[in-house]
């Protein structure tokens, strides 16, 4: 499994459509996806599953009458049940170097974050369908995992947590050493690192897309909660700890860059999951989320700093997070069949 930071083929999105999900704003949220689109198309091809409810024409219509050119854009008429494709769709991987190279699918079983939100039948198609309509090889592990719980550095390290990967609400019958056995058999990765906990208001038990990410094959970048009275304080310290004892797959420490936390977001007595480690990284921008703090400001300074080449763009969160998800979430790269080695 390549790094985001490596080349894309295309950027995947579901286009957004259940109202359970955005309950009374549904509305406010396709104008954020069609921004993600704008920005995304400086530097790759965009593929957006459309499902009946929000039919093609209608999305197309809407890009257009943002601006938005569909000449790199991609419409595909799919069943989802939810926009997440991060969680719900493939996760891709590579074998060989330039003409040579493959691309494939890796098809997890998907259970909506532990039977949680039903139905979810569609959604565990969406690889399924992919390989399909990119006429690619998948392979099925016959394992739960949503892309946001794992995180790889291209070079054969993958950083996870505890409370996700080992909760018995997604694989009970595996111990964690088959865990590890098949997170290495089906991405091709030797070295795994573990995270503890995830943060407040996380309804995926602690996906690892929000607490700590690979920027570069040996930099992780991760939040902290600087007020000591915060719920997130005492567990981001704990993973911060973490990390500062790990090493990647050649036994080097990592280098680490910490982001701030905002400050808690929270939506009809509900604390959301706000953070700014929630940010994709595709071709020529970076997508982080931003949440009307003067945090925003430090987050984009920092991720502007580790992506010099690329253009850090803001993508308004305060709605798009009641849905309990960001920017990372909604996205999932397909990697160019050569992309090993682009960074390195």
């Amino acid at each position: 499994m390549p790094a985001e930071f490596e080349a894309h083929a295309a950027t995947w999105l579901s286009w957004p459509h259940k109202e359970a999900s955005w309950p009374g704003i549904l509305d406010r949220i396709p104008p954020l996806w069609v921004e993600m689109v704008r920005a995304l198309i400086a530097g790759e091809d965009v593929h957006i599953l459309v499902n009946p409810a929000a039919p093609a024409t209608e999305v197309e219509n809407r890009l257009l009458a943002a601006g938005v050119g569909l000449q790199r854009v991609r419409l595909h008429e799919v069943p989802t049940n939810d926009a997440w494709i991060r969680d719900s769709g493939p996760t891709f991987i590579t074998r060989g170097r330039r003409a040579q190279a493959e691309t494939a699918i890796v098809d997890w079983d998907y259970n909506a974050w532990g039977g949680k939100y039903p139905p979810f039948d569609d959604d565990d198609r969406i690889p399924q369908r992919i390989a399909a309509i990119l006429n690619m090889p998948r392979f099925v592990p016959g394992m739960v995992l949503e892309g946001g719980s794992i995180e790889v550095n291209g070079c054969g390290t993958l950083l996870t947590t505890e409370a996700c990967l080992l909760n018995p609400n997604r694989n009970p019958q595996l111990t964690r050493a088959e865990i590890e056995t098949r997170l290495r058999q089906y991405l091709g990765v030797r070295h795994i690192l573990w995270l503890g906990d995830g943060i407040s208001g996380d309804d995926t038990d602690g996906h690892v897309d929000d607490l700590a990410r690979f920027v570069a094959p040996n930099t992780v970048v991760t939040v902290l909660e600087e007020d000591r009275g915060d719920e997130n304080y005492l567990p981001l310290r704990e993973n911060y700890r973490r990390l500062q004892a790990m090493t990647d797959q050649d036994g080097r420490p990592l280098r680490i860059v910490t982001l701030p936390m905002p400050r808690a977001i929270v939506r009809e007595g509900m604390r959301l999951p706000a953070s700014y480690a929630n940010f994709y990284v595709a071709n020529a921008v970076v997508l982080v989320p931003t949440f009307q703090q003067p945090s925003d400001a430090v987050a984009l300074g920092v991720l502007q700093e580790l992506f010099p080449q690329r253009r850090v763009v803001g993508i308004p969160a305060v709605d798009f997070v009641w849905g309990l998800g960001a920017c990372h979430c909604a996205t999932q790269q397909q990697p160019a069949a050569d992309s090993h080695g682009d960074e390195r």
